[in-house]
């Protein structure tokens, strides 16, 4: 039988993030040779200058060490659009003031309802450190934007808006402002955050116009040579970078990581070949679907990009 043969991996001391990349490519089994495809479509479309480099993710994973990568993707250049949910706001602003801690997912949730504490998996995130802190923070920011003359704004600008005004490296808002990388947040008012927008607007007339986010992304998407994405599980965030991304002639390169399962139609589970169907990613794109968690496969992907 002619083909590429299965090589054992060789882990060695001091070896680098890269160089296990590099040989779990030729390993061929399983996640392992899909999740090193996928660094090297990441690797090709980040090196590609004239491609409009875009990320989703959902909220979940800014209340886990995962926010570091994820903030640490955007520092480092890699992407030039996100796109998530409202959590990722409440999540980030929550951390940059307060700790959540580690859990359990077997902990007898209604105690932990009684203590005060709110499990999100494995993750406790205290009441204080969550709605009460938020609540405060975004009154503070809110009222300070609103005397400064502001009375509407894209979600891309709200964001911007509160990174600056966090203030503070280890945040992932901070960073997009610095960076002037635009976050579309679709479903701004599922959240947090969002319900303090609400509550805001009941007596100032501040605006969220989502108008705007789909300006910004018609004409990013319209004035693009090519585009790309990593998608991360899935949700509005997943569907709306698919959703514009058709206009484009679908995304040239693209790489999924999910958890979840494709036999119930659910568009979390859609693998990269059924966007193809849609026109979202375009037949002759590098593409790829891999199964894994993303707290395990994300820091490996941002380390062997940064290759080390």
């Amino acid at each position: 039988m002619k083909g590429q043969a299965v090589k054992d991996l060789r882990v060695s001391s001091g070896m680098g993030i890269k160089e296990l990349m590099e040989q779990m490519r030729h390993c061929g089994g399983f996640n392992a040779r899909l999740l090193a495809r996928g660094w090297e479509i990441l690797r090709e479309m980040v090196s590609d200058k004239e491609c409009l480099r875009m990320f989703s993710f959902p909220a979940c994973l800014m209340a886990t060490g995962t926010r570091g990568v994820i903030r640490d993707f955007v520092k480092e250049g890699f992407f030039d659009l996100v796109l998530t949910t409202c959590g990722t706001l409440d999540h980030d602003l929550a951390r940059s003031y307060a700790k959540y801690y580690h859990g359990s997912f077997h902990a007898d949730d209604g105690e932990l309802r009684r203590r005060g504490i709110n499990r999100l998996g494995n993750v406790f995130v205290p009441h204080s450190s969550y709605g009460l802190l938020i609540e405060k923070k975004m009154q503070r920011f809110l009222e300070e934007i609103y005397r400064s003359g502001k009375r509407e704004l894209s979600t891309y600008e709200l964001c911007w808006e509160l990174g600056r005004w966090i203030g503070k490296e280890d945040s992932f808002l901070y960073w997009c402002y610095r960076r002037r990388v635009p976050v579309i947040v679709p479903g701004i008012t599922d959240g947090a955050v969002g319900y303090q927008l609400w509550s805001f607007c009941q007596d100032h007339r501040l605006r969220i116009d989502p108008m705007k986010d789909e300006s910004l992304l018609s004409e990013r998407i319209w004035s693009a040579r090519r585009t790309g994405a990593l998608v991360v599980g899935g949700g509005i965030s997943k569907h709306h970078l698919l959703w514009w991304a058709q206009f484009g002639g679908g995304l040239h390169y693209a790489v999924y990581l999910t958890t979840a399962q494709e036999y119930d139609g659910s568009l979390s589970g859609a693998r990269t070949h059924e966007a193809i169907s849609w026109g979202k990613i375009g037949r002759g794109a590098k593409h790829v679907t891999v199964e894994g968690d993303a707290t395990l496969c994300l820091p490996l992907l941002l380390g062997a990009l940064k290759g080390r």
